[in-house]
C-alpha cells in the first residue's frame, strides 16, 4: 500500500504545482488586451482572406527524417555507453535490427529525393 501512496502523494503535489502555477501567472502577468492584441498572427505577416485556406505541407518530410535520427540517437548513445560490459550477442542482433530498421527508412528517404541539396 505504500507505493500507492507515494504515486498518489506525487500526483496531488504534481496538481498542486500546476494550479501554483497557473495562479501565479494570472496575478503576476500584466493583462491588457487590446485590439492589435487580439488579431491573429502568423509569422509576421497580417492575415489576409479567409480564415481557412490549404496549405503545403513542405517541411514534414525534415521533420519526420530529424525525429527518426533523433530518436536513433537517443537510443544508441545509452547502448554505447554500457557497450562495455557484456551485452551479449542478443543485444548486438537487437541493435543490429534498429539500425537496420533506420537505414530502411534513409533508403526510403533517398529514393524519394528528400536528401537533394538543389
Amino acid at each position: 500500500m505504500d507505493g500507492y501512496l507515494v504515486v498518489a502523494g506525487t500526483l496531488v503535489v504534481g496538481v498542486l504545482l500546476v494550479v501554483a502555477a497557473y495562479t501565479a501567472r494570472r496575478l503576476i502577468a500584466p493583462a491588457a488586451p487590446t485590439r492589435a492584441k487580439l488579431t491573429t498572427y502568423e509569422s509576421g505577416v497580417d492575415p489576409v482572406g479567409q480564415d481557412w485556406a490549404q496549405t503545403r505541407v513542405r517541411y514534414l518530410a525534415y521533420a519526420f527524417l530529424y525525429v527518426v535520427f533523433a530518436v536513433d540517437a537517443v537510443y544508441l548513445f545509452p547502448w554505447a555507453l554500457v557497450l562495455r560490459t557484456d551485452l551479449g550477442l542478443v543485444s548486438l542482433l537487437e541493435v543490429a535490427i534498429f539500425i537496420g530498421v533506420v537505414l530502411l527508412g534513409l533508403v526510403h528517404a533517398v529514393r524519394r529525393g528528400l536528401l537533394r541539396w538543389t
